[in-house]
């Protein structure tokens, strides 16, 4: 069973109070010009918080790499409209899943650096943007990386969160859920194959199998694991400050399928 965390009432004064004086440190500027032309410097914000999940602060940075690190996604189509709503929307999600995790059960849930190194590898290999981009030899890699604006730290920041969430969700919902051979076929031919275009090596069912039991078993999930992210989002204290996004404070039915 488990079990939600209630939310800590605070009075809206109490947040604005709070919420100004975050917004208060973190918008520190630096002048350009010298002290004696200070009154006409404009000044430079190193971040600043767009949203507030539990007390724990996501910033504008956060947000930006989330959507660089989007093209990673395994069952993201590539001309998906990203936007900053929905990038925010994955972000309040993981935090939510992420201290649930820790305070349950994070070190089961935390992968080994060996298993990372195989999921990099497989992702090199196999993620139809980085078949295109030649991911798979060094050169092609650094490219991409560069390409994305995308750092090796970033990759396997990204992996390190995906595989610990995707682990936790196993063993709190997995159980009883199969997935057939048929079903695995279907998305190979229907889903996966169409990704690659014409003349590209598509990589043999037998490779990318356990991929798309991965993915199978995300959607499956996410209809059992959508409800119990709105209990966290309502039992929680979600709050987003940039008027601008929010649209993301809804519920995100993506589910598991995106942290």
């Amino acid at each position: 069973m488990i079990c939600l965390h209630p939310s800590r009432p605070r009075s809206h004064r109490t947040r604005a109070s709070q919420s100004f004086l975050v917004l208060l440190t973190l918008f520190i500027a630096i002048p350009f010009a010298p002290a004696q032309a200070a009154s006409s410097a404009k000044p430079v914000t190193l971040d600043r918080v767009i949203a507030v999940v539990n007390d724990r602060a996501i910033l504008e940075s956060d947000l930006l790499q989330e959507m660089r690190a989007s093209v990673l996604e395994p069952n993201t189509a590539e001309n998906r409209d990203e936007t900053p709503q929905t990038a925010l929307q994955r972000l309040i999600s993981r935090t939510l899943i992420r201290q649930q995790i820790r305070d349950e059960d994070a070190q089961t849930a935390t992968p080994t650096q060996q298993e990372i190194s195989d999921r990099l590898t497989a992702l090199r290999r196999q993620l139809p943007i980085c078949v295109r981009e030649d991911c798979s030899t060094d050169k092609g890699w650094n490219a991409f990386l560069v390409r994305h604006e995308l750092t090796e730290q970033e990759v396997n920041n990204y992996l390190r969160n995906r595989l610990g969430i995707l682990r936790f969700i196993e063993m709190r919902f997995r159980q009883g859920i199969q997935i057939s051979p048929d079903e695995i076929q279907a998305y190979y031919h229907d889903t996966l194959v169409p990704q690659y275009q014409s003349g590209q090596a598509v990589p043999p069912i037998d490779q990318v199998s356990s991929r798309i039991q991965e993915i199978l078993l995300q959607q499956k999930v996410s209809a059992m694991f959508s409800g119990w992210l709105d209990n966290l989002r309502k039992q929680g204290d979600v709050e987003v400050l940039d008027p601008s996004l929010e649209a993301a404070a809804a519920p995100s039915q993506e589910g598991a399928g995106t942290p």
